[in-house]
């Protein structure tokens, strides 16, 4: 695992993909048995190590995945598309929330003959939004020696919700 891992850590720092692209996110070791006769007898041992590589450009994706099983990688996973820009983004969803929010309660007061006073509380709801997610559980070696498999990235979605709490001037 030792020897594998370090062919493609190698083969993708070569990928020019920056400094802070490639990094372990795990390592594990586990035993691994064989039953016979209600006898557990140690068959060997199995070595996971799980790495991220961030690739800033999309048109790349494919190219670094066949270069990755193509060092012999052999499990992709958890495949996914964001934005360098998503804390901006997710500021200006809350904004625009908090904007809707005071729409609707001003038509509501206007609908009672009521003015809005002061905002007494703001809420976000939910946790933003999460990113899209693409997973590769299936081996990609033969999609690899083919060319580089085809990835689209699709749109990325920024929402958010927020609760607010208005006082209500007397008519």
């Amino acid at each position: 695992v030792a020897k594998a891992s370090r062919t493609a850590m190698q083969a993708l720092a070569g990928a020019r993909l920056g400094e802070d692209a490639v990094q372990t996110l795990s390592y594990s070791l586990q035993e691994e048995y064989d039953w016979q006769d209600r006898k557990r007898t140690l068959r060997g041992y199995v070595a996971r190590n799980t790495i991220e590589v961030r690739i800033d450009e999309v048109a790349r994706v494919g190219e670094v995945l066949g270069l990755a099983v193509g060092t012999g990688v052999t499990s992709v996973s958890g495949l996914r598309f964001d934005t360098s820009k998503r804390a901006e983004l997710e500021q200006e969803a809350l904004s625009q929330a908090v904007a809707r929010a005071r729409a609707y309660a001003t038509a509501a007061a206007a609908g009672a003959g009521v003015d809005l006073g002061a905002v007494l509380e703001i809420q976000q709801e939910g946790g933003g939004s999460p990113a899209p997610r693409i997973a590769y559980a299936r081996s990609m070696a033969a999609e690899a020696k083919a060319g580089a498999p085809p990835i689209e990235s699709g749109d990325i979605e920024i929402r958010a919700s927020a609760r607010m709490r208005i006082a209500l001037d007397p008519p």
